[in-house]
């Protein structure tokens, strides 16, 4: 990855007595597909509409290439944003819409009739300059939103949930399509989600972001298979998480039974928290396993059973390509790889409390 595009420093915002973001620290590379990811209300969109300029930070400064455009109007930043709602002007139609930012900034006709053709093509719609906003599909109508914001050529595009309101088979179309654009394109993208699948399936980068604080920035393998708390855990994917105690370097006591893990420096006899993945908890004959169960729920999932497993006083969650119908009595087994230790909390508040880079 190369050098770093914009930094946020310090930034703070508060709407009345309810603080949104406190203290946010992040940058974010040139080329990146960065994506801000966490629960409504969590602060992602006020970081994007920060990074705009659609609003301004009560502390902290915004750094683009170098230079300080915390006060700087929208229209003046090299960035165009995509919104949920596409916000096309339904009376013009589609070559006028795309070719609007650039009427504003004075250039000439032959210089704009390029653009649309080349925007149209980029986003797999040529021909379509003639046609209303209205006569086109969600998807379309989203797409030409994108294609808008492409001519003005601007060093980042913005994302606010764009694909939130398509069905899901054009939702992961639509992925593919930004995952090329970035590419094609070569500029940095900042993507703003709830949706934990379209994530992992298109970033560079994640920032998780949980009541105004960054919870974990990583590669999606990173957060996925490492998360650092178990509100990352919980919310990227299914999980087992259950208290335990780290008996001592690379041994954890879970629901009363000892299992090798990988995990050291936690101590010795330390209450933690431990994440297991559905995928990663293995069934075997009951008197294979570390502990035992019976399978009290089973759902067919097309790729694989999703099927709960009564055990030591708690439901495991597990997904296997074998069938172990309800009833069954079963083992449990975990590589000791697929076992992440974390920290326990000391309070609710913890659990919300910032993770330094």
């Amino acid at each position: 990855m190369s050098n770093r595009l914009i930094n946020l420093e310090n930034i703070t915002k508060s709407y009345g007595n309810q603080m949104v973001l406190d203290d946010m620290n992040l940058y974010i590379r040139e080329n990146e597909f960065l994506t801000l990811l966490g629960p409504s209300g969590c602060g992602k969109t006020t970081t994007l509409r920060i990074i705009g300029g659609f609003e301004t930070p009560d502390k902290g400064r915004v750094i683009f290439d170098g230079a300080d455009i915390t006060n700087i109007p929208p229209h003046k930043r090299q960035l165009n944003t995509v919104f949920q709602k596409y916000a096309l002007f339904t009376h013009m139609n589609i070559a006028e819409n795309i070719a609007f930012g650039l009427k504003i900034k004075g250039k000439t006709k032959a210089y704009i009739d390029d653009k649309i053709k080349y925007a149209l093509k980029l986003v797999n719609l040529d021909g379509y300059e003639k046609r209303m906003p209205d006569s086109l599909s969600g998807g379309q109508q989203q797409r030409i939103a994108i294609a808008r914001a492409i001519v003005n050529e601007p060093k980042v595009l913005l994302l606010d949930e764009p694909l939130g309101a398509l069905d899901l088979k054009l939702r992961q179309d639509m992925q593919y399509e930004l995952i090329r654009l970035k590419n094609e394109l070569g500029i940095t993208f900042i993507y703003v989600t709830h949706d934990q699948e379209e994530a992992l399936t298109m970033s560079d980068t994640i920032v998780v972001m949980n009541q105004g604080y960054i919870q974990q920035i990583g590669t999606p393998e990173m957060i996925y298979n490492e998360p650092e708390n178990a509100f990352v855990a919980d919310f990227i994917g299914d999980s087992n998480i259950i208290g335990s105690t780290m008996i001592q370097d690379e041994l954890v006591e879970i629901l009363g039974a000892r299992f090798a893990c990988v995990d050291k420096g936690f101590g010795n006899n330390k209450p933690v928290d431990v994440v297991i993945r559905p995928e990663d908890v293995e069934l075997v004959k009951p008197e294979e396993g570390t502990i035992k169960g019976v399978v009290s729920h089973l759902i067919f999932k097309g790729v694989h059973y999703e099927m709960e497993v009564m055990a030591n006083g708690f439901e495991w969650l597990v997904h296997s390509t074998s069938l172990f119908p309800v009833g069954t009595e079963v083992g449990i087994k975990v590589d000791p790889f697929n076992i992440q230790i974390m920290n326990k909390p000391e309070s609710e508040d913890e659990e919300a409390a910032p993770i330094e880079e």
